[in-house]
């Protein structure tokens, strides 16, 4: 049995947890208007990050097409696998798990199952990585699946944004951002566990850095967790000093958010992955 994983350019993994899972990684579209790029593979971070201010109207994003999904499931197949895991974003946020699933349904060669993660950015690599590992160990795919089960279940992602104009130019998690307001003096804090998204309201950066880190206290202890900005490694940093004391020991990881995640969440969000204990 040869078990092989596809997730998506959302999932913020480190190159290096890539190669060495041997995990395929499909990248979504980012559109500049008529002009359509492939995240991660055609525009750098920062290249990205450059232009997002200047670009109006807004980009957008848009998930693979099933054919592609269907060539990637084949080429794995051909390569050897006997069975395909394809992890995937948020349903409630993006298209991509429902296009994966119809992909599945068509594609007869081997069996696929598709895994809503239920998260975005490093929670969808938390759970993506916890499948490798379990693949890794020679676990059946049943026993890939509760694990996978386990570690959506004690994922968390929190962030808090330096604006929402770009979560209301997208539309993305409208109805979670309704009764945010749009004061701009207010910091807009988003949260997301087991596939929902909640939201709430601060008035200051400062406040905003202050909450991160009470949130982190409430889903704590943490096992793993990776600091996570939208071109901002020095507010990173900042909420890494804050929140040290209840992060686990040794270096933390700092990820740029991905292209396809930052033209929705917009420049200056930072937050965090974690793991719970328990």
């Amino acid at each position: 049995m040869s078990i092989r994983i596809v997730t998506d350019s959302t999932c913020d993994l480190p190159q290096a947890t890539i190669d060495r899972y041997g995990i395929t990684v499909l990248p979504l579209h980012i559109n500049f208007g008529q002009e359509s790029v492939l995240d991660g593979v055609e525009i750098s971070r920062a290249e990205f990050y450059a232009r997002l201010p200047s670009t109006n109207p807004a980009p957008t994003t848009a998930a693979p097409g099933v054919d592609l999904f269907k060539q990637v499931y084949q080429k794995l197949a051909q390569a050897g696998a006997t069975e395909i895991l394809s992890i995937h974003i948020s349903a409630t946020l993006s298209a991509v798990t429902d296009v994966a699933r119809v992909a599945a349904k068509d594609y007869l060669r081997v069996p696929v199952t598709v895994v809503d993660a239920q998260q975005l950015s490093g929670g969808v690599g938390f759970v993506v990585e916890a499948a490798a590992e379990a693949v890794a160990e020679g676990l059946t795919l049943q026993g890939v699946l509760a694990r996978i089960a386990e570690r959506i279940r004690r994922t968390h992602v929190f962030a808090a944004l330096d604006t929402l104009e770009y979560l209301k130019r997208s539309g993305r998690m409208n109805g979670v951002i309704a009764g945010i307001g749009s004061l701009l003096q207010l910091k807009p804090i988003l949260r997301m566990h087991q596939g929902k998204a909640g939201a709430e309201r601060v008035r200051t950066s400062t406040r905003a850095m202050a909450r991160l880190v009470e949130i982190l206290q409430e889903v704590g202890p943490v096992t793993q967790a990776v600091l996570l900005h939208a071109h901002a490694p020095e507010r990173a940093a900042q909420l890494y000093a804050l929140a040290r004391p209840w992060l686990p020991a040794g270096e933390l990881l700092s990820v740029e958010i991905t292209p396809v995640l930052g033209a929705h969440l917009g420049p200056g969000a930072v937050g965090l992955a974690v793991v719970s204990a328990k």
